[in-house]
């Protein structure tokens, strides 16, 4: 069920349809018929046990033009979304004169104070206290008294308005409580694309670095070839097989890096800074232990050079994030650093931990770091999955491909 449609049964018609407010033809809504039958039903239920009331001390032709004057109250409350003022007004003066007609100027006055504010309706509400007095006197009731059918139309007629201004506010907060939560929800939806968008532009700088890094290499080796032609056809060829596979590196390092734009106006300096790869996430562990956690790494990678620098990069960040988590959320808590893989079948690292034992600390967090992860892993080709591990804990799982 869309929104428009949980609006058009929640809110009357003139709430949801334009024109609700007496301009052009608002369309009715189940809701709205449901409503308008019980308000015509209750309404004619009123008017009957006055015309009762009423019989006990007319005539025949007084009952009969009571009963014609309530049914078309009555009646005349089907056009009351269409012309509510309006209609509230003639059956205020018509109540005066004709008591069958009261429990449809009721209603009339209660859809009035729903739809307008109190400044709108209360030349209404005069007309219809006037009238609560004026019928006692013109259709006095012997068993009632005057004073007491006076308290009685006036608390009545107040009683109904503020009930209707009470619903008209109630709808009010409750529209206004759902803009709230859809603003609230649009942005959130700004702050993690924020997110994603700082995190491509953290990966497009990490790039650049050892894009730069290897087009040096390449350009170092060139340049020797160029100043040393009589060169051993040996060295020649080494140089030409660095410069080959530095140029096919950078071409990949390329590939990933387009589509991701520098943030503007930002300097790109920092590109003599070495980059982190899955060589250096023994000494991550290390700076963990040293930090006073009990991290256990658990690899089968047998040589962590072969691993490409990218994958190898965003395995390091991912291990990183994992253990920073790990020391906010659960401290003191064992974590396992898995890492499992093959050129082929790819690379898989998972960083998990178990419950802490004692309470779980309050540590306010945004999540922009593991949105930061899934798009990195993405632009590498593979995905990331974090959340609840089965047993208790929490558990982060990436794979990322490993080219054979």
């Amino acid at each position: 069920m869309t929104r428009t449609d949980r609006q058009r049964w929640l809110l009357p018609s003139h709430l949801v349809e334009p024109g609700g407010s007496g301009a052009g033809r608002p369309r009715r809504t189940v809701r709205d018929w449901v409503v308008d039958t019980v308000v015509f039903l209750l309404a004619a239920v009123f008017g009957l046990v006055a015309l009762d009331t009423s019989a006990r001390y007319n005539g025949d032709a007084v009952n009969l033009a009571d009963q014609i004057v309530g049914a078309l109250a009555c009646c005349a409350l089907w056009l009351r979304r269409r012309w509510p003022v309006g209609l509230a007004a003639v059956l205020a003066v018509v109540g005066a004169l004709a008591p069958v007609a009261a429990g449809a100027m009721l209603a009339s006055l209660f859809s009035v104070a729903v739809r307008r504010p109190f400044r709108e309706i209360a030349w209404i509400l005069g007309i219809a206290l006037a009238g609560a007095v004026v019928t006692v006197f013109v259709r006095p009731d012997p068993e009632t008294g005057a004073v007491l059918g006076i308290v009685l139309g006036v608390s009545l007629t107040l009683l109904v308005t503020a009930w209707g201004m009470l619903v008209r506010a109630r709808r009010q907060l409750v529209e206004a409580l759902r803009e709230r939560a859809e603003r609230a929800e649009s942005e959130a939806e700004l702050r993690a694309a924020q997110a994603q968008r700082l995190a491509r532009e953290a990966i497009a700088r990490e790039m650049h670095d050892v894009l730069a890094h290897r087009l040096t290499l390449l350009s170092v080796h060139a340049g020797a070839l160029e100043f040393r032609p009589d060169a051993p056809p040996e060295q020649i060829a080494r140089a030409a097989g660095v410069i080959r596979d530095s140029a096919h590196d950078a071409l990949q390092d390329l590939r990933e890096i387009i589509g991701v734009l520098r943030a503007p106006g930002e300097e790109s300096g920092g590109g003599d800074r070495p980059q982190p790869t899955l060589a250096t996430l023994g000494e991550l562990v290390d700076e963990s232990r040293a930090a006073g956690m009990t991290v256990v790494l658990d690899s089968t990678v047998d040589d962590p050079r072969a691993v490409p620098a990218a994958t190898g990069r965003t395995v390091y960040r991912i291990a990183q994030e994992g253990l920073t988590n790990a020391r906010k959320h659960a401290p003191g808590a064992r974590v396992t650093v898995l890492l499992r893989g093959r050129p082929g079948e790819g690379l898989t690292v998972e960083v998990s931990n178990p419950a802490p034992d004692g309470p779980v600390p309050h540590v306010p967090g945004s999540g922009q770091g593991l949105i930061g992860l899934s798009e990195r892993a993405a632009l590498a080709g593979g995905r990331l999955d974090h959340g609840p591990a089965p047993g208790g804990g929490f558990a982060l799982t990436a794979w990322l491909p490993w080219p054979p």
